[in-house]
Parts: C-alpha cells; structure tokens; sequence
C-alpha cells in the first residue's frame, strides 16, 4: 500500500483539480450571464475577457504545478515499480533517454543532389505555399475579426472571441503534426512534456493578443509591428539565453524602430479604419513580449534536446489545444462560436480556411528551412508581410500617408540590411575557419 501511496495522492489531486474546474466554471457562468452584477462597459473589456481566459488556465497549471512538486519532494520515480502509470508521470515530468532513435538516423534533404531545375521549382514551390497560406490567414484573420457578417435572414453581427479562433487554428496544426509524427520516422522524444507548457501558454497569449489587437489597430500597423519584433527578441534572447549580438543587429533595430514609430504617426485614420489606440498599442506589446519569449525558449529546447520541428509542433499545439478548450468550456464559449457558426455560414467557411492556412503555413515553414534554410525562409516571409500590407490596404481600404509608406520602406530594407550583413558576417568566419584549417 505504500508504494501506492504517491498514486493515490496524484489521483486525488487530479480528482480536487477536475471538481475546482467545475466550481469555477459555474462561477464563470454566472459572471458572464445576464443578471450578474459586473457593468457591460467592463463585460466588454479586452481586460476582463483576458482575467477570465487566464483563470481557465489557471485551473490546469496549478494543478500540474502542484503534482510537479509532490512528485518531485516524494521522489516517487525513484521508488516506483515498473508500470503504465510511473510511466506517465516520468514522461510528463523527467522524459526519457536523449541517445536513443527510433528506426535509423533519419536522412537529411540537405543529401540528396537536386538539379538547378529542380532548386529553381522547389523554391517556388515553397514560396507558393508560404505567401499562399500566410496571406490567406492574414486577410481572413482581419475579415474575422473585424467585418460584419449577414446571412439571409437579413441578420448581422460581428465575432468577438479571439480564443475559439486560437482553438481552432490549434487543433488542426495538432491533428496534422500528429499524423505527420506516426507515419515518419522520428527522433526519440526524450523531452519532459511540461517544458512545452511554458512556450504552448507564450504562444497562446501571443496568438490572443495578436486577433484581439485588431479590434483597436488596422492590420497594417499589426503587420508592421510584426516586422518590428526584432528588439523584443533581442531583449528576450539577452534573458532566456544569454545571447551575444553584432554592432549592426542593434543598427538594424533602430532603424526598424524609426520606420514604425514613421508609419504610425503616418496613419490617417478614417471611418473604414479602425483607430489606434492606447489599447491596440498595449495588446501589440503583449504580443511581441509573448512572441519573442516562444521562439527564444523553443530555441533553448531545440539545442538542449534532440527534437524534431514537427515534434515541437505537435507538443505545443498539444497543451495550446488543452488550455484553450478547458477555458472555451468554462466560459461556454464553444456554445456561442457554434451559435455563430450556426447562424452565420460564411463564418464557418472562413473559420475552416483560417485553420487550414494556419496549419499549412506550418508545415510549409519547417519544409522551406529545412531545404533552404532560415535566410530564405526569413526574406520569403519579409515579402510575406509588404504583400499583406498591400493586400490590405487594397481590400479594405485603409489609407497611408506619405510618412506611413516611408516609414514601410525603412523597416523592410533595415530587415534585408540585417539579413545581408548576417550573411557577410557569417561567410568571413567561414573563410576564416577555412584558412586555418588550411594552414594546419
């Protein structure tokens, strides 16, 4: 009996955890009912949804943090018997041996020999693919979350809930990954799971932020701040991984900071234009902060553990998919985006291509770097987002100044300064290994 002791102790911790989610799902259905005392200014609020997604969270990572501890304090691993449930817990808390592979060393695209034919329509191919998916998702994203819909009845309304879209973009990048991972063969995954917890919540945030910004900013100015996300990742590099950068990286930086701070104040706002904000400028900082803090800590994961991009892919999707459903079902939001979805087909429509671009995109991002590598993907991706910018602009109208454009141009050619001063950097330390190799 006591070596079943920790088991039991789990068990009931898992038992409190599921009675507690549904204490606070009846207290949330009655803060968000009709006869609750709260106001509908606040209701409203980008700030109260946002306290009510993150207690969802909350009652599944306190939770597990609480397990994480028992199990840790008891040493339960070290005294458990061999079986399904030890084997749980080590997977989610301690993971598995980092030398071992499934099947034989997996090859490389980098081996095999491809004609300048063949290199010529392959990088069309993923340039096709990644503007393609990518420009797709970023126009429905803006038609989503800020034009009406109408159906025959003669009815309109406007979606509000940027997490059920996070939902669903997730799920299937999960469904997709996960079906990717069983029919190829795949490093052994020797990752503890919690550790995804950490970029799965970062990216879950970012992702909210980044839909529920477009209630108070254009897409333009979304899409530019997205190009201006190199100094987060640089503070944030600094912190997760102590990283080092070269004089022209902080050049660049300031010169992207120019351009934006050029573009916003450039901005003539009118009726078919969402107006910037205080609150835009909040959310789109949250964003950057939660965007540059994922791709920093997977960046970590990827050199302390032997992982596939794929497997990253399906772990973070995995957790994204758990909180955001815990906290959907909480907040009954599952029954108003199908009460949406019922009464509004073209919603739906534009739900399942928002996810199948999302997901494609995906999976069109670790193709091109796994053949090309970063430096095209990122100049393929820089295109990406002057072609949103354009798209936008074109679609639904939104109005730049002269200042504004300018400002466009001087982020994007700070961005390719800073890719081609990359390259330059990185081919004179590769003469230089080269050479003294030579000499030795």
């Amino acid at each position: 009996m006591r070596n079943r002791a920790p088991e039991i102790v789990i068990c009931f911790v898992v038992v409190c955890s599921i009675a507690i989610i549904y204490l606070v799902t009846q207290v949330l259905h009655w803060l968000v009912g009709d006869d609750e005392p709260i106001p509908d200014s606040f209701k409203a609020s980008w700030l109260f949804t946002l306290a009510l997604n993150v207690l969802g969270y909350a009652t599944i990572l306190l939770p597990g943090a609480i397990i994480f501890k028992y199990v840790k304090a008891s040493k339960y691993l070290d005294r458990a018997v061999p079986g399904c449930f030890p084997a749980l817990v080590r997977t989610c808390f301690t993971g598995t041996e980092k030398d071992i592979l499934i099947g034989s060393e997996l090859p490389s695209s980098s081996s095999t020999v491809r004609t300048l034919r063949q290199e010529a329509l392959l990088l069309m191919f993923c340039f096709i693919g990644l503007q393609g998916s990518y420009l797709t998702w970023g126009l429905l994203q803006e038609k989503v979350m800020t034009q009406e819909y109408s159906n025959s009845q003669g009815q309109t309304g406007h979606f509000k809930d940027s997490q059920f879209l996070v939902f669903v973009n997730r799920i299937l990048a999960f469904a997709l990954s996960g079906v990717y991972i069983i029919s190829t063969r795949q490093p052994r995954h020797s990752m503890p799971l919690y550790k995804y917890i950490y970029c799965s919540f970062s990216n879950i945030m970012s992702s909210w932020c980044q839909y529920e910004a477009l209630k108070f900013v254009s897409f333009p100015t979304q899409v530019l701040a997205k190009a201006s996300k190199i100094i987060p990742v640089m503070i944030m590099g600094k912190i997760v991984s102590r990283e080092k950068y070269e004089f022209y990286e902080y050049v660049t930086a300031g010169f992207i900071s120019l351009g934006m701070a050029m573009f916003l104040f450039g901005s003539s706002d009118n009726d078919k234009e969402t107006v910037t904000t205080f609150s835009g400028v909040i959310l789109l900082g949250a964003y950057m902060v939660f965007d540059s803090f994922t791709s920093n800590w997977q960046s970590a994961l990827f050199k302390q553990y032997s992982m596939s991009s794929v497997q990253m892919m399906c772990g973070v999707n995995l957790f994204s998919c758990i909180f955001t459903a815990t906290s959907l079902a909480q907040q009954s939001g599952f029954v108003h985006s199908l009460q949406f979805m019922s009464k509004f087909p073209m919603f739906t429509i534009d739900c399942m291509l928002l996810s199948i671009s999302s997901a494609a995109g995906q999976l069109f991002i670790f193709y091109t770097i796994a053949n090309f590598g970063p430096v095209v993907f990122v100049i393929i991706m820089t295109i990406r987002q002057g072609l949103a910018i354009l798209l936008s602009c074109l679609i639904y109208q939104h109005s730049i100044t002269f200042l504004g454009v300018l400002g466009v141009i001087v982020i994007f050619a700070a961005v390719f300064l800073r890719i081609y001063c990359n390259q330059r950097i990185k081919a004179h330390k590769r003469r230089l290994q080269n050479a003294a190799a030579t000499k030795i």
